[in-house]
């Protein structure tokens, strides 16, 4: 058990400091990056899930990284509930410390970038709305993360061979095609651990952290999750 945890904790820790780390790569300034557009962001967080997906499996854990893939699997009956609670402790302290990675490493841009305007806010390590609609935010997040789950579920094991991969280009997709509204959180842990790492730390010259927002990228992402398992519960015992 003590594996599969350490698995949750480190590959949750690469796939978030990755994705934060791209970031900052893309609004701080004097990056090489700054100004990327959407396509490199997603595309770089896909491979962070992948490269976050091996290092767990190779510790022997389910390598789900996400507490609203873990409880959607439990809701599904695709992982035993006494797991549960471990998993997403590990997860959530994991991407703290993934968020705390590109803090240190970017540390001197942050110092560059003095204002909100500039580059330097809470959506560098939080995902944030592109128009301010919490409910169809909520909704938004609800049905990313009901497609995310839905497909890990008929992936099988995710973790092994070249599943990782797919489950990276699954991310892209959802970016590329559903993203855009939200940022595209889909995971509990990536947003709310990190939000938190720019929250307690003196991040040069920050802005608020916009924990008003937050509640979106926990609760639709469950929501979500739920719903998936739920939906191919369904279809598996009673209709097909």
């Amino acid at each position: 058990m003590m594996s599969e945890l350490l698995g949750e904790f480190f590959g949750t820790m690469v796939m978030v400091a990755l994705g934060v780390g791209t970031g900052a790569a893309v609004n701080l300034k004097k990056s090489y990056a700054k100004n990327a557009n959407w396509f490199y962001i997603i595309f770089a967080w896909g491979l962070a899930v992948t490269f976050g997906v091996y290092v767990a499996a190779n510790f022997g854990s389910k390598a789900h990284l996400n507490p609203a893939v873990t409880l959607g699997m439990a809701v599904g009956g695709y992982f035993p509930w006494d797991k549960v609670f471990t998993y997403i402790v590990a997860q959530f302290i994991g991407a703290f410390f993934g968020g705390l990675i590109p803090y240190i490493h970017y540390y001197a841009h942050f110092k560059e970038t003095k204002n909100e305007a500039e580059g330097n806010h809470v959506g560098i390590f939080a995902t944030g709305p592109a128009t301010n609609s919490p409910i169809f935010n909520f909704i938004d997040e609800t049905i990313d993360t009901f497609i995310f789950v839905f497909v890990l579920i008929h992936l099988g094991n995710f973790g092994e061979g070249l599943k990782p991969f797919i489950a990276g280009f699954l991310v892209i997709v959802i970016g590329l095609a559903l993203g855009p509204t939200t940022g595209l959180a889909m995971n509990p842990a990536r947003d709310w651990s990190p939000r938190l790492v720019y929250t307690i730390f003196p991040v040069p010259y920050k802005s608020t952290a916009n924990w008003s927002y937050a509640w979106v990228p926990m609760c639709g992402p469950l929501l979500g999750g739920i719903l998936a398992a739920l939906l191919n519960y369904s279809l598996q015992n009673y209709i097909l």
